[in-house]
């Protein structure tokens, strides 16, 4: 018996990962993604032309494996991914999940409630997202700020309950803020916390904050390097002094990235000229390197704790 992790692709034995970002988006399309970007044709060969095109920068950088925690109502097309990861080779885990509350609110409604939003996250993490057999990898859930609303919370205790029931993942999004609330109430509802990576920490330099996560037993994700809005300077010494304290085995990195966004910014030129899935390698590794972190410490990011936080949370046996 081993134990494998769904790709959109097929299922991949976690050893076999390499290096691995842990949030990038290969296509976002807010609503949900149109008829064009989900079967062959003119625009969707653009797009999966135009994304094998960072696949082969990444390459050098020997990226083998890319989380993509887009949500249906972000855009996921399954279709997308599998056509560029058998184009590419990249093994891609896609997500399960809701990203909007509203659109909670409408999808509770046509699943008849609470339990039926379960019994669909549950459905895609081990049958399959429509009828396509290509079963997510990890749930995606979301808080915004000050505080976590009535529908952010229900929805968390969804994917709380999915996660119990298929043994996925979690990963989150936050405003670099309530991410210590989001792990309380994801752990009270039975999930492990070994099994939560708690999104876009690196939005805080408060090390009380992330030290109150990382000693309660989840991951934290600085993943945002790049993105405009802080300098990336700043989440560097924040991780460092995180990998100092002797947390490194408990942290994880990306860039948030978006490969082809539908009215969106584009990666990689004016102010986001550095947001682009390439960073952390042509940047930010230097950085870590100048200031005494090792390679050792570096693959832990990169490697070591993917590969862990995946075998523990949601691997499945064949």
């Amino acid at each position: 018996m081993v134990s494998v992790i769904p790709t959109v692709t097929g299922t991949v034995a976690p050893e076999k990962f390499g290096v691995t970002l842990m949030h990038e988006h290969v296509f976002v399309e807010y609503g949900g993604p149109s008829a064009e970007h989900c079967s062959a044709g003119p625009v969707f060969d653009r797009i999966v032309a135009a994304c094998t095109s960072v696949v082969e920068q990444l390459t050098p950088w020997g990226v083998q494996t890319v989380v993509d925690p887009t949500t249906v109502d972000l855009g996921r097309s399954v279709p997308l991914l599998c056509a560029l990861s058998k184009k590419t080779g990249i093994a891609i885990i896609c997500a399960t999940g809701i990203y909007h509350a509203a659109v909670y609110r409408r999808i509770r409604s046509q699943c008849g409630g609470f339990a039926g939003v379960t019994a669909l996250f549950v459905r895609e993490l081990t049958t399959g997202i429509d009828q396509s057999g290509v079963r997510a990898g990890i749930i995606k859930v979301v808080t915004g700020a000050p505080r976590i609303s009535s529908d952010e919370r229900e929805l968390l205790e969804v994917a709380a309950r999915a996660a119990v029931v298929s043994g996925a993942p979690i990963i989150t999004h936050t405003e670099g803020v309530l991410g210590d609330e989001q792990q309380q109430i994801l752990v009270r509802a039975g999930v492990p916390p070994d099994r939560i990576i708690i999104g876009h920490s690196c939005l805080s330099v408060d090390f009380d904050y992330h030290r109150r996560i990382l000693d309660a037993g989840s991951y934290l994700a600085f993943d945002r390097f790049g993105m405009p809005g802080m300098l990336d300077e700043v989440r560097a010494t924040t991780l460092y002094n995180l990998i100092s304290a002797g947390y490194g085995s408990q942290l994880m990195v990306s860039h948030d990235s978006v490969w082809h966004w539908v009215n969106g910014p584009t990666m990689g030129t004016g102010a986001c000229k550095n947001w682009k899935p390439t960073n952390f390698f042509e940047r930010i590794i230097p950085l870590l390197r100048y200031s005494g972190i090792t390679d050792q410490q570096i693959a832990a990011l990169l490697i070591d704790n993917p590969r862990r936080f995946f075998t523990s949370a949601g691997a499945v046996q064949s």
